[in-house]
């Protein structure tokens, strides 16, 4: 299995002036290729913009002194720039060209392969890079013994501090999912509440408000400064510091939230949400890309996958509309928090109820079969009366029991 691996970098000034060189000559190579590209009638392979790079080396000198691998990795990040753009297209949105990079939006480099190497020098860890040197690192958790390194990629954040992300491939099978898992959940997120699970547990939104307010007034200090001065980038370095310390907070929770259900339950049903679309819907617009549930659903993804659990992502349509008990569909307005069925009468909190439909539709999804015997059968709040394709649990709490008892955290 591929993972990530980030750890911060300690460069000296020295090395911190070598690494700026090597980035703004990446840049500059970025920008170089895309000029040739946009002046050429056909688009030539990315092997062969790759193998014309010796060549280039001969008039353009400061490329000499970068590794050969870094530079071919910037070629390839312009054809990857190039197919996005154009799987964009294909989907109909409306895209123009790639435009140049100017330095503050490119600040990384990537070693793949070969040209670098992890180190333990003189008791302490260093990386080094090829033309480069050795850069202190601090390794707060080891790499896998069973992992190879694939590729680093060095980057500088707008803080200023240095990264090293590294690409590992861990030789490990992938745990085998259940056939009939036991355990299972579904998942409505939200934005009053994070996430509403069918076990009755209503997860609070993190509180952020304090952290956005330290933001705001940077940024509003950072308004009245003189662009360019030497108090306009001392305060735009505050500003991105508080950007950093809201972003490591949501991380931090999505990562521990996601870790949860991924380990405790065999199959876990979300909703294929289009996170992106939904944050540019008018109105709310901050508070759901705040509440980042795409970053939270691709990181329960891959740790689903990790730790041999199901994930299932089902259609979104009317999750919250369809009654869980009978199927009836209700409109219901935003501000109707709960749900009351005309037709057989079942009551639950308006996200709850969600959260039974998202789990059904993944049980149906994934093909799941049951036996009276199997722990499963309990996993949906319907009536011995209602529709067949649905589990039956008789002689349970109903929905409206459980959700009255929920933990929330």
């Amino acid at each position: 299995m591929q993972y990530n691996y980030k750890y911060r970098l300690n460069p000296t000034e020295a090395l911190t002036e070598t690494l700026l060189h090597h980035v703004d000559t990446c840049r500059q190579l970025y920008n170089h290729v895309l000029y040739k590209l946009n002046e050429a009638d056909d688009i030539p392979a990315r092997y062969e913009v790759q193998g014309r790079l010796p060549d280039l080396k001969s008039w353009w000198d400061d490329l000499g002194n970068v590794h050969s691998k870094v530079l071919q990795m910037v070629v390839k990040r312009v054809y990857d720039n190039l197919s996005t753009l154009k799987a964009q297209k294909e989907n109909g949105r409306a895209v123009g060209m790639l435009n140049w990079k100017p330095p503050r939006e490119y600040r990384s480099l990537t070693y793949n392969q070969s040209g670098f190497k992890l180190k333990n020098t003189s008791g302490r860890p260093v990386l080094w890079l090829s033309k480069i040197g050795e850069i202190p690192i601090h390794l707060h958790r080891d790499i896998p013994e069973n992992a190879t390194i694939k590729q680093v990629t060095v980057k500088q954040e707008p803080t200023g501090e240095w990264y090293a992300t590294f690409g590992i491939d861990v030789d490990e099978a992938t745990p085998e999912k259940p056939e009939k898992p036991e355990q299972v959940v579904g998942i409505d997120v939200g934005i009053l509440k994070y996430a509403h699970d069918t076990d009755g547990y209503a997860i609070e939104s993190p509180d952020f408000s304090e952290e956005r307010e330290r933001l705001e007034r940077a940024q509003r200090d950072l308004s009245r400064k003189e662009h360019g001065s030497a108090n306009w980038e001392k305060q735009r370095q505050v500003v991105a510091e508080r950007h950093a310390d809201l972003k490591r907070k949501r991380r931090d929770f999505l990562h521990k939230l996601s870790n949860y259900y991924a380990t405790e339950y065999d199959l876990v049903a979300v909703e294929d949400l289009d996170a992106k679309g939904l944050v540019e819907l008018p109105g709310n617009s901050r508070n759901r890309a705040g509440a980042a549930w795409g970053t939270f659903l691709r990181m329960l993804e891959y740790k689903c996958e990790r730790e041999g659990t199901h994930f299932v992502a089902v259609d979104p349509k009317d999750t919250t509309k369809e009654c869980a008990s009978c199927g009836v569909k209700t409109d219901k307005p935003l501000w109707v928090r709960e749900h009351s069925c005309p037709s057989c009468g079942f009551e639950a909190d308006r996200d709850a109820n969600a959260a039974w439909n998202i789990l059904s539709r993944g049980l149906e999804k994934v093909g799941v079969v049951h036996s009276e015997s199997t722990p499963v059968e309990t996993a949906l709040p319907v009536d011995t009366s209602v529709s067949a394709k649905r589990v039956v649990e008789t002689g349970s709490p109903t929905l409206k029991e459980r959700t009255a008892s929920a933990v929330s955290e």
